[in-house]
């Protein structure tokens, strides 16, 4: 049983379990915390599956985790592991069954006082025309031709179809298509779940969100950004659907039929891997960047929704087009440069954060360092921030959001939708939702406090706090 005096304290913000608590382990673990989030740590099974992490075979420094922190599949989410390409496995617990979930941010250029007297209508007309909700789908119905562009091209086959433009390419991580995705390594189980739901929100805890910069922590990076004090912005939460949930739980039974044959002792089922060289290693890799594909292309139909929506309530007040700020991936598994050669880098429920001078960011950006989105909860607030070079020791990762400290079913018996929509009414939050149990399920107090989670980032050094948004409305599924 781990307790707190097997953790040793680096420093306020970053605390080490040692290779030798376990005689499996293969590396340290270490969790980003301050003394409060530290506590709360405890709650769950998170460092249990952060010290199961450490055990795998060709991970490289240490198993990392976040301070959003929490009980996940396999992995923790806000988990960072990264992988020697020779000797190092991939794992569909180290990514999830919501490849690519992520959160993209657009940027209007009025302010809310413009914006205030339509709220309701916009986000009824979200409501409206965004299809949302478990397994929904009712979005672009793709016959097999498209469905293979998409896989395999993501963000750029969309906007060649007129669903965006050139500026959405170039503003994604990855400039929204992943190398490497192949369309016959997603099963047709997979692609039929999928087949509706491009363009769809879906649920739990994703959402299109209307939003005002409140604060302002870094002016330069901010104008350079696009951002600006009670300037509107849309931020946009959501995953591969169907099509992701499928691959992962494909991949997951296919990996625990062959550890085995790799000679991998497991310590938990829930970490089943294969060797990234190997057959099934290089499928699932394959079928996951499709999946994340799926996503990015996802977000862009969103966005182009949400684009004609935004202009038919606003008219002549809506200024120009809503303009893609940046879009990162906070469930995915990648192939990146690091002390000059290439690793496998999982990151469950955790963001990418590349420092300044990195040549894969859009060049308005290079000198700055990455654009990082961190959602909050619907009654709090959501952040930007900026990469920075010394979280190289994360392999440039970030949290992803504030991180649940109670389960979606504590979170229901806490409190009701109705209770949890009343309350952020209140706050002149203007709230929209199918379901009031998603409400409850996402109820603010099912998280952590998202300024203490940014703060440790930002105190760490791993990246700098750029402005803070408010949510002023809120769809869910």
């Amino acid at each position: 049983m781990l307790t707190k005096k097997d953790i040793i304290k680096k420093n306020e913000y970053l605390w080490e379990i040692p290779k030798l608590f376990r005689a499996d382990m293969r590396v340290p673990a270490r969790i980003y915390v301050d003394e409060k989030l530290l506590q709360k740590v405890f709650a769950d099974r998170s460092l249990e599956q952060l010290v199961n992490v450490a055990t795998l075979p060709g991970i490289i420094n240490h198993a990392l985790a976040m301070p959003d922190i929490h009980e996940g599949y396999g992995f923790p989410i806000g988990g960072v592991a990264a992988m020697d390409m020779d000797e190092g496995i991939i794992s569909p617990g180290g990514v999830g069954y919501d490849i690519n979930c992520g959160v993209r941010l657009l940027a209007s250029q009025i302010k809310f006082s413009d914006l205030q007297k339509y709220t309701a209508v916009l986000l009824e007309g979200l409501l409206r025309g965004v299809p949302s909700g478990v397994g929904r789908g009712g979005g672009i119905k793709l016959d097999k031709s498209s469905l293979k562009n998409v896989l395999e091209k993501g963000v750029k086959y969309v906007v060649e179809k007129g669903y965006g433009v050139a500026q959405d390419i170039e503003h994604c991580e990855e400039q929204g298509t992943m190398s490497g995705a192949l369309d016959e390594a997603v099963s047709a189980k997979a692609k039929e779940r999928g087949s509706d739901q491009l363009g769809t929100l879906g649920a739990g805890n994703h959402f299109l969100e209307v939003q005002k910069v409140e604060e302002i922590f870094d002016e330069e990076v901010a104008s350079i950004f696009g951002l600006f004090k009670d300037q509107v912005t849309v931020a946009i939460h959501c995953g591969s659907r169907g099509l992701g949930h499928q691959v992962a739980t494909d991949y997951v039974g296919l990996m625990l039929r062959v550890a085995a044959k790799y000679k991998i002792k497991l310590a938990d089922p829930e970490l089943a891997c294969a060797p990234i060289a190997s057959q099934e290693g290089r499928n699932y890799f394959a079928a996951m960047a499709g999946a994340a594909n799926f996503a990015w292309a996802n977000r862009q139909l969103i966005t182009h929704s949400v684009r004609k929506i935004w202009q038919k309530v606003l008219g002549s007040s809506a200024g120009p087009e809503l303009s893609l700020i940046y879009d990162v991936a906070h469930n995915i598994a990648k192939f990146e440069k690091f002390e000059n050669q290439e690793i496998c880098v999982h990151r469950k429920g955790a963001t990418r954060a590349l420092g300044p001078g990195r040549q894969e960011l859009p060049k308005k950006y290079q000198l700055l360092g990455q654009p990082v989105l961190i959602p909050g909860t619907m009654g709090t607030a959501s952040y930007v921030l900026v990469g920075t070079q010394k979280a190289e020791e994360t392999f440039y990762s970030v949290c992803h959001g504030a991180g649940r400290v109670l389960s979606r079913h504590a979170a229901i018996r806490a409190r009701s939708g109705q209770a949890v929509k009343k309350e952020l009414e209140e706050q002149g939050i203007v709230v929209r939702s199918l379901s009031p149990r998603s409400l409850a399920e996402e109820a603010p107090l099912a998280y952590k406090d998202i300024k203490n989670v940014v703060e440790v980032i930002e105190k760490a050094g791993l990246a700098k706090k750029v402005a803070r948004l408010r949510p002023m409305g809120v769809m869910k599924g």
